[in-house]
């Protein structure tokens, strides 16, 4: 992601974001995505086939003493049954493993700072690093942790481990989460999410592998992104924007509220920072440009 002020170019063109410009196919049918409702798991595309190498999991009597989970704290490494990890003390935990950087490697790792959990977590790619931002713009994340633990597994006649990307702890539950390509995805990939998906489950948490993102996501998350951090508001544009939107009682073109402000760009900067907090809504799953309709929040359903 750009994750800087040259995404705010945007709203001096009328042009669309390239990667917006791919869409689901000239018939596609897509229903609104709403950006002050929606959760983390409508903005992605996820991984449905996981099940199917359940069967080779070794589930059986005694699996207690062939699963295990480890975690790492200050204190050092926790070794504990599977259904332990529903007790982990996040607040003390450290990722895992590390990573580090290195000339010509194929990934890119970094360290996103995360408004919700005001620090910085660790991502091992672009495509992981684009889910941090989406699970800080979905709302209700309370903690979250990179490389969260490993699990040992039995599985065709062998010790097996795997790593899960993240743990995300939100006001709907938790969630384990890998991201991994689909078209990177080999068997024994898809036999570690059948073993995680099969511990998530037993203690009562959502697993999902994350393949990629809704057309158009990505491309207005970028943009969003931009404006997310506290601002002032000396010339009180805030109100303003707001009352305008909901004296207008539906939609309004996002230029067209810029340009009823008097101070456009100002305007346009404070619109996206609007909308990254969900004070106003659009629907993510078209283009974000000035054409792009402003809902007021409490009218989206009414009128869509």
């Amino acid at each position: 992601m750009v994750k800087n002020a040259f995404a705010l170019l945007f709203a001096m063109e009328l042009s669309m974001h390239p990667v917006a410009a791919r869409t689901a196919g000239p018939n596609a049918v897509v229903s609104p995505l709403w950006s002050h409702s929606c959760g983390w798991d409508e903005l992605a595309i996820v991984r449905s086939d996981i099940a199917s190498r359940q069967g080779e999991l070794a589930l059986g009597p005694g699996r207690e003493g062939r699963w295990t989970t480890s975690w790492r704290t200050a204190h050092g490494e926790v070794v504990a049954p599977v259904d332990a990890v529903k007790t982990l003390p996040l607040a003390g935990m450290r990722p895992w493993r590390t990573f580090s950087w290195r000339t010509e490697q194929r990934h890119r790792p970094g360290l996103e700072p995360v408004v919700a959990t005001g620090r910085r977590h660790a991502f091992e790619s672009l495509m992981e690093d684009e889910l941090l931002v989406a699970l800080d713009f979905a709302g209700g994340l309370l903690e979250l942790l990179s490389q969260p633990f490993l699990l040992r597994f039995q599985a065709e006649g062998r010790l097996r481990e795997h790593v899960p990307d993240f743990l995300a702890v939100t006001r709907g539950g938790h969630w384990v989460i890998d991201v991994h390509r689909a078209d990177r995805t080999d068997e024994d990939d898809l036999l570690r999410f059948a073993a995680t998906q099969e511990v998530a489950i037993e203690v009562g948490w959502r697993y999902a592998v994350v393949t990629g993102w809704r057309p158009h996501v990505a491309a207005n998350l970028d943009t969003l992104y931009s404006r997310r951090r506290s601002m002032t508001d000396p010339l009180r544009l805030i109100p303003q924007l707001l009352d305008a939107v909901q004296t207008a009682g539906g939609p309004v073109a996002f230029r067209t509220l810029a340009m009823q402000s008097g101070i456009e760009a100002l305007a346009r900067a404070v619109l996206i920072h609007l909308l990254w907090h969900r004070r106003l809504s659009v629907d993510l799953s078209q283009p974000l440009c000035d054409k792009s309709q402003v809902w007021p929040v409490e009218s989206v359903k009414g009128y869509a």
